[in-house]
């Protein structure tokens, strides 16, 4: 049997890594076409929360400095909708463990971490479409509107994909820990869901204890939702603290910081799982 040996030049190793990655991304989305219920899921899945946050709990909640509070839900629901990208990574990743196909592709000629990046790449891209529904519910249902710039707009969202794809690492090294989807989805969900309320995106912070408080100031959440309100143009409330203070760059720190921890540890779990 004849190996492949890995391009000798770095530009040819990219473009090796970039076509494995594309391919493993690929094979994602075939999955989804043969299982629709699982894209079906995520496009219903916006237009529950749309109405369940913007109409049942809305109409008890009055926000401290006015406006209108459907404004003010969506980027929350928003940013929930990319943090639990990594419920679903976490979940794909420990299944392709549980029936060897991390294996089976590890042993072919591909390039090392294109497996990883693939999955990554085809996840966002499935919750971006998630969140794009998402948007067009909250602009028919809810009548929420970004009064930015296009070009706030587009970074708004930008930010919240950035947030999502560091989220989706953080799954995918849960994933590769855990026996089972079922395991995966209680490693993840089950301290991630709450943290999503524990933080500005359903009610303002004002209403909080002093002790709890300073934990949803810095809950990364808070950041991503205050910096979608902020480029969106919709209603905010007080920020005592500074990340709240500066969302965007929070944001952005806080993204980066989970990249550059997740990224290599779930690669070299990555090895040490499939070696």
């Amino acid at each position: 049997m004849t190996v492949l040996e890995p391009p000798a030049t770095r530009s040819a190793r990219f473009g090796w890594a970039l076509i494995d990655s594309l391919t493993i991304a690929g094979r994602t989305y075939s999955r989804l076409r043969a299982q629709p219920g699982e894209l079906a899921g995520f496009l219903v899945f916006p237009i529950i929360m749309t109405v369940l946050f913007g109409y049942v709990f809305g109409s008890a909640i009055t926000l401290p400095g006015g406006g209108d509070y459907r404004s003010y839900l969506m980027p929350g629901i928003f940013m929930q909708v990319a943090a639990l990208t990594a419920v679903a990574a976490a979940t794909a990743v420990s299944e392709d463990m549980a029936l060897g196909l991390i294996d089976r592709f590890r042993a072919q000629p591909i390039a090392r971490g294109a497996v990883l990046v693939g999955r990554s790449v085809a996840d966002l891209s499935i919750h971006l479409l998630s969140v794009a529904m998402m948007a067009l519910c909250g602009v028919v249902i809810a009548g929420w509107r970004p009064h930015g710039s296009p070009l706030e707009t587009l970074a708004g969202f930008g930010l919240l994909a950035l947030f999502a794809y560091a989220m989706i690492w953080i799954g995918t090294y849960i994933g590769l820990f855990v026996k089972s989807g079922a395991q995966a989805d209680a490693a993840t969900f089950g301290w991630l869901f709450p943290l999503t309320f524990l933080a500005n995106a359903f009610v303002p912070l004002e209403g909080l204890p002093s002790w709890l408080r300073p934990i949803a100031d810095w809950n990364p959440m808070s950041a991503v939702v205050s910096a979608a309100r902020l480029l969106f143009g919709n209603p905010g409330s007080a920020a005592a603290s500074w990340p709240l203070r500066h969302p965007v760059t929070s944001t952005i720190c806080w993204s980066v910081l989970i990249l550059a921890v997740f990224v290599p540890l779930a690669v070299r779990r990555y090895r040490t799982a499939t070696s």
